[in-house]
């Protein structure tokens, strides 16, 4: 298989998978538990949400055309909540993920190595990518781990649960080899 045909058709299930954690986390959480911070120096769940559909927003809004950081986005912004609900907080995650999975799937591997700029610095569509590839699981960590500190009851586990490496480790080598990408399999746990 041609590699950047691979490296798009990879990296847009990596980001499905992030997308899917973070929802996955949030669902978990009682609405208000969504705007708790634990300190004035500490982001909400919402507003690591609020940030990350602004990052995607202004990234991937004519992603090939304009500087990735717009002049209307308000970064800054970002980081003060103005939301007030589950929905408004859905509503932006989503808006985010729609524009930006949108960008990345409109790219053909020939644009790959085409040149974009994010705040006059030029990166590959490549790196662009990759960028966004730390950027944005990075985040996602942060709302799960947050989720887990601050859920109520117990725990639905979004990867191996504690305790459990053994047996799903033998249950992985007791299946034939395969070339996948793992997160084929963690879509259906995880939905």
């Amino acid at each position: 298989m041609n590699a950047t045909i691979s490296y798009l058709e990879s990296v847009k299930k990596q980001f499905l998978y992030y997308k899917i954690l973070g929802e996955k986390a949030i669902d978990q959480l009682e609405p208000e538990q969504l705007f708790v911070t634990v300190n004035e120096d500490t982001n909400s769940i919402a507003v690591i949400v609020k940030h990350l559909s602004g990052n995607m927003l202004s990234r991937w809004t004519d992603f090939l055309t304009t500087d990735g950081e717009k002049e209307t986005r308000n970064r800054d912004g970002e980081f003060e909540n103005d939301l007030h609900t589950k929905d408004q907080v859905l509503t932006l995650w989503n808006k985010g993920w729609d524009c930006f999975l949108g960008a990345l799937d409109s790219l053909k591997p020939e644009q790959l190595s085409e040149i974009i700029y994010i705040r006059n610095e030029g990166h590959t569509v490549i790196e662009a990518i990759n960028r966004q590839l730390a950027h944005y699981p990075y985040h996602v960590g942060q709302i799960v781990f947050y989720a887990k500190q601050l859920k109520n009851s117990e725990w639905d586990s979004l990867s191996i649960p504690k305790n459990k490496s053994n047996s799903y480790n033998a249950d992985k080598f007791a299946q034939e080899k395969t070339i996948k990408n793992f997160t084929e399999e963690e879509f259906r746990r995880l939905k």
